[in-house]
């Protein structure tokens, strides 16, 4: 009987199975469908994006900030730690190439098209149609397992440091043995950033003895007494005898074999942000031995235990893999950047530090500070205060919070100064084992340090005026002080929290000026001058097509102004009330003007749900967006997902409530999508083991909330705290096809 059941368990969908990699590969969504744990470190990517014609998008003729593109067709090898979902190039080196045949290490010739691609958590596969070869990877947190199945003959394995996504070049390699080697790359310039440069370092074992070894480095083509820097020619000189050191822009490393048929040769890489010794103790404590199938299983395993927090009933198939896989994206970034030692490069400085928790890295906080962080909060809230605590420990170690941090460098990427409201709303729901005092100090510090402001360079004019005004063409000046706005309010109220009542209305006071921009002519905000008159002439749709726009930064005012999260009340009031906050709120999406892809505006739905009577607005609205703009395809995203912002949009969407405001504590109610969601809740932070949201109706196509019920009582509004959320038992909403 026990044999019986645990065979039906695995024979029943997990949610696992459920996930499609392949989502939001294409449309510019720029995730992948590589081999990654849940917040890992390792993530392998098969890469694409360079080296042929043939390939639409490749990285070497345009802007390109992903390893993989769905519509591509040539393999260039696996890189090795990856972005995902981001809008700018970096990462996605270490191009790791099976071939067969004689040797050549020119990835423009080497490189193969592919078939039979296979893509589950934690796994990836294809077959190399040019060499007959199947490739396999999987990872653990800090390493990863290849597995190669040759043809008979000749077999090769290439490490290649010169290529790959990010804008940096240089680094060194050593062989530790004939199965061995070690080495550094170099990467960084995220955004554009020169200073934002970091090392990895890994090291790579093969499961079985070459016949030869050796290095390869690009030969520049010389005229007269300059060298021509052109990756694309020049000669490969190759190494067979020299086994040292190896330094350069263009250099690789070669394994030869003489196989049988269908023989396989496995390669594990280990990788560390803090020298080769600890990339060489991450290998050896994560995979002992080389075990392919144990490391796939246990990918698997862990999967399932993250997507299970939340299991969903009812609804579509595809409904289902939609909701999953957006649980999934939500889950790769931020990734751990300590390894098994506890040691981790310190914020800016790069010195060795240790910590006894985890360490996160890859904090896109202008996007995820809006809906992200609050789905951790939710749902693995152990994992959200590490990254509280990681952040706080970025201030102590560099004087400031991040604002866009990548693998212990600053990137300042964006607008604003995001990790307030992610601290803040984190401490508000009662996470507060972090150093809170100091966190209060660290925001105190960005918002009112006049002189070299790290985070906020035009404070000065932001706290004189009360506003930040347009000093040059494209200097996103209306931006910068919305979101400065909203920062203010959360520390304001993170203040009042600490008893601080004299920082309270000082913030608060300054997150109301957000007025000053307020144009009655259009009803939008307007970029002001130093001398406090709007700019003229002004076009509020100008920016829509994410072309430069005076005082908005991607976007135009359209986008923008509704960006009043912690005022709503007092922006209806300011447009004329509620009819007329309304009728304008309706022109964003019937004129085109809501971007599903631009933050500014992703909670813009729901915020017809202030105004009674005008609720049924955000229920349809959200319904229609999901059903348009994510989808069960590689186009399934409407665009980058931003370090999972986007998936976390769609997940709270399809389980009908989501936090609009970043400064509250509490979520709008939308209606489900599904019959029956069930959210386990860590006991270690919340009182209730889990939250049961029942959807009744009687027409599969009912979308409208004719009544909400918390525990057997009717709810009044279309708000819940998120204490009285995680302190519900069951939640039922009645749904119907009437408005």
């Amino acid at each position: 009987m026990l044999f019986f059941a645990a065979t039906t368990l695995l024979a029943q969908e997990q949610p696992v199975d459920l996930v499609n990699p392949f989502i939001g590969s294409d449309n510019y969504g720029t995730t992948n469908p590589g081999a990654v744990r849940a917040n890992g470190m390792m993530s392998v990517a098969p890469f694409n994006v360079m080296g042929s014609d043939s390939n639409r998008f490749d990285k070497d003729k345009q802007w390109w900030s992903t390893p993989y593109s769905h519509v591509n067709s040539f393999f260039t090898g696996y890189s090795h730690v990856n972005l995902s979902g981001v809008g700018c190039p970096d990462l996605g080196s270490l191009l790791l190439m099976p071939t067969t045949g004689e040797l050549n290490v020119d990835y423009k010739e080497y490189g193969s098209d592919y078939s039979n691609e296979t893509a589950v958590p934690g796994y990836y596969s294809n077959l190399l149609t040019k060499y007959d070869i199947k490739t396999e990877v999987t990872a653990t947190d800090r390493s990863s397992i290849a597995r190669f199945t040759f043809p008979k003959g000749e077999a090769n394995i290439l490490m290649n440091l010169g290529e790959g996504l990010t804008n940096e070049s240089g680094a060194w390699i050593r062989r530790v043995s004939e199965t061995e080697i070690e080495g550094m790359k170099v990467l960084g310039t995220f955004c554009y950033n020169p200073q934002a440069v970091f090392p990895i370092y890994f090291v790579m074992r093969v499961s079985k003895q070459p016949a030869t070894t050796g290095y390869w480095k690009m030969q520049r083509e010389m005229e007269g007494v300059e060298a021509q820097w052109d990756i694309h020619s020049g000669q490969y000189k190759l190494y067979t005898k020299y086994d040292r050191d190896l330094a350069g822009d263009d250099i690789g490393a070669y394994f030869t074999y003489n196989v049988e048929e269908g023989e396989t040769i496995e390669v594990q890489i280990g990788v560390s942000f803090v020298s080769t010794e600890n990339a060489r103790e991450n290998l050896e404590k994560e995979q002992p031995e080389f075990n392919f199938e144990k490391v796939k299983m246990e990918a698997y395993e862990d999967w399932n235990r993250e997507l299970s927090r939340v299991i969903v009933e009812g609804g579509t198939h595809d409904q289902k893999v939609v909701f999953y896989t957006g649980l999934y994206h939500t889950l790769i970034h931020p990734n751990i950047l300590n390894d098994v030692n506890g040691e981790y490069p310190a914020m800016e400085t790069g010195k060795t530090m240790k910590t006894d928790g985890t360490r996160y890295t890859v904090f896109s906080l202008w996007d995820t500070y809006r809906n992200f962080h609050q789905l951790q909060t939710l749902l693995y809230p152990e994992k959200q205060i590490d990254m509280v605590n990681s952040m706080v420990d970025m201030y102590k170690e560099s004087g400031w919070l991040p604002k866009w941090e990548l693998y212990g460098r600053e990137t300042l990427t964006m607008e604003g100064d995001p990790a307030i409201p992610v601290i803040v709303d984190t401490y508000r729901k009662g996470l507060r084992d972090f150093d809170y005092n100091t966190a209060y100090e660290a925001m105190y510090k960005s918002a009112t340090q006049v002189e070299d402001n790290f985070l906020r360079q035009d404070n000065k004019d932001y706290l004189s005026l009360g506003y930040v005004p347009l000093r040059s063409e494209f200097d996103n000046s209306v931006s910068h002080a919305l979101e400065y706005y909203i920062a203010d309010n959360a520390l304001s109220k993170f203040a009042k929290a600490l008893g601080k009542k004299d920082d309270a209305e000082r913030f608060h006071k300054q997150s109301m000026n957000y007025k000053k921009y307020y144009s009655k002519e259009f009803m939008t905000f307007r970029p002001l001058l130093p001398n406090g008159e709007f700019l003229s002439p002004f076009n509020p749709k100008h920016g829509e097509n994410f072309e430069e726009v005076p005082g908005f930064h991607e976007g135009s005012s359209w986008n923008y102004s509704f960006m009043v999260p912690h005022d709503v009340p007092g922006l209806i009031k300011l447009m004329g009330g509620e009819k007329a906050f309304v009728k304008h709120l309706q022109q964003v999406f019937e004129e085109e003007h809501y971007d599903p892809t631009n933050e500014p505006n992703i909670s813009y739905p729901f915020l017809f749900s202030y105004i009674k009577g005008e609720e049924w607005r955000t229920q349809k609205l959200v319904r229609a967006l999901i059903q348009e703009y994510f989808k069960n395809s590689p186009d399934g995203l409407p665009g980058n997902d931003d370090t999972g912002t986007m998936s976390a949009w769609v997940v709270f969407s399809m389980m009908g409530f989501y936090p609009d405001n970043a400064t509250d504590p509490s979520y709008t109610f939308a209606s489900p999508v599904f019959d029956k969601i069930t959210i386990t809740l860590n006991p270690d932070f919340y009182d209730k083991k889990e939250l049961v949201i029942d959807t009744k109706k009687r027409d599969p196509n009912a979308q409208y909330i004719n009544e909400i019920t918390v525990d057997g009582k009717k709810w009044k509004g279309y708000r819940i705290s998120h204490h009285d959320l995680v302190n519900a038992e069951k939640i039922t909403f009645e749904l119907s096809t009437k408005k």
